[in-house]
């Protein structure tokens, strides 16, 4: 891997450009994905299900045996885990509960502002090499404390028809109400567009592959809400003579292997310490089973030498998914930080802690969309309505003002709307 010393602001696009695939072309296929499940529904599924996961299915749905069955086949030690970590998620996510707004802008108008939850939601959990059932925790447990209704799950089938023991164990755990074995852009068409076997909702959770992810963003255009538009994942280490290269090594390996086109970069201000890691790096490479999928992930990886001044304008600029600030000082760099999904503070906070267990959320921005979006939260899962009540008294005082205005956007019903009520008044 070369080491980049001090680029200047004009190379980081380049620099630190995402990997891009091939979009036109994944576009068309994923498309008459989405329309084939859109006209025909199950049938379709069925297709695809056939397909591209190797499976003929009987029923989507999981049943109750299969729950039990997946039960009994995971560890007491993993149950322990997850139950510990959907402990400190639950925690986290319920300190967010908004309250209530109250407040009288105008003597006799009073405004208010209440959230509540969307009654439909559908998550959807890669399965494949990585089958991700901390991602079930980390929709399905502030979904269900916002009060969503209905949290349906779509997750692929493996070739016997199964899904992963642990995926249904957590699913079951945190309060999914019903689980499919759908996979890929058709599990999205099927939650979108609704099928016989599968309900439609409101709003899609969740990660996937590219094909996955251009669904999510294609059945926004076409009226389902989405939780933000997501891409490979990513990590940003920053890095000063006092980092331990070891465990910076291993926190860039730790978002290498998720998939041949994540993205990992080191920012450092001591070229000493950069080398060290890329050293720590190779050798422990050699040493994960996802070796291959990483060595791929990190051709596309940078590290990076950087004046001091010059880290929290790279940090801004390229908005990574997880920041992981392992400097002397996280807390002092932390506060110039604008732009990120999840900030990871000191030596001891690897990014794996708030993968799983330290409460966070893991459902976060990538490729750039930690600018304007946030990750996964308790309002993800809920929407805020506003009232106001305004007495005659209220009325009286502001309506000319809302006649004056309707006027000049010459809106004469709109003005209509308030005279009425204010004559009335001055002819009593």
């Amino acid at each position: 891997m070369q080491i980049i010393k001090y680029p200047d602001k004009n190379e980081w696009s380049g620099l630190l450009a995402r990997p891009q695939i091939d979009q036109a072309s994944l576009r068309e296929q994923v498309k008459i994905i989405l329309d084939d499940v859109k006209r025909n529904g199950d049938e379709a599924l069925l297709r695809y299900t056939k397909i591209l996961d190797g499976f003929e299915v009987d029923s989507f749905k999981v049943t109750g045996e299969e729950f039990k069955k997946a039960e009994e086949q995971v560890s007491d030690e993993l149950k322990e885990a997850i139950k510990t970590a959907s402990k400190n998620i639950e925690k986290f996510h319920r300190a967010q509960w908004p309250e209530d707004v109250v407040t009288e802008t105008t003597p006799g108008i009073e405004c208010r502002q209440k959230a509540v939850p969307i009654n439909s939601v559908g998550l959807y959990i890669p399965g494949g090499t990585a089958p991700l059932f901390s991602s079930v925790l980390m929709m399905a447990i502030p979904a269900r404390i916002a009060g969503c209704k209905d949290i349906v799950m779509c997750t692929p089938p493996k070739e016997d028809g199964s899904v992963d023991p642990a995926i249904l164990f957590a699913a079951k755990y945190a309060g999914v109400t019903k689980v499919f074995k759908v996979g890929g852009a058709q599990a999205i068409a099927a939650m979108s567009y609704g099928a016989e076997s599968i309900p439609k909702v409101s709003k899609i959770f969740g990660p996937g592959n590219q094909y996955v992810t251009l669904a999510k963003q294609m059945v926004f255009l076409d009226g389902t809400a989405i939780d933000m538009p997501a891409g490979p994942s990513e990590v940003m280490v920053i890095a000063d003579e006092t980092t331990n290269p070891e465990f910076a090594a291993a926190d860039l390996l730790s978002q290498a292997e998720h998939g041949p086109d994540s993205q990992v970069v080191l920012a450092s201000t001591s070229e000493k310490q950069v080398e060290k890691t890329r050293d720590e790096l190779l050798k422990r490479l050699e040493q994960i089973p996802r070796k291959r999928t990483a060595r791929e992930s990190l051709k596309k990886s940078r590290l990076i030498v950087l004046e001091e001044k010059d880290l929290p304008d790279i940090i801004n600029y390229y908005a990574p998914e997880h920041l992981i600030i392992a400097t002397e000082n996280p807390e002092s760099l932390a506060e110039k930080v604008e732009n990120t999904g999840s900030v990871f503070l000191g030596s001891f906070t690897p990014e794996s802690l708030g993968d799983y267990a330290s409460g966070t959320n893991h459902v976060l921005p990538t490729n750039g969309s930690a600018k304007v979006f946030s990750g996964v939260n308790l309002d993800s899962f809920m929407k805020k309505i506003s009232f106001q009540k305004a007495t005659q008294e209220g009325l009286n005082r502001i309506g000319r003002d809302v006649e004056t205005m309707a006027s000049a956007e010459q809106l004469e019903a709109h003005r209509l709307a308030v005279s009425v009520r204010t004559q009335n008044t001055d002819e009593k």
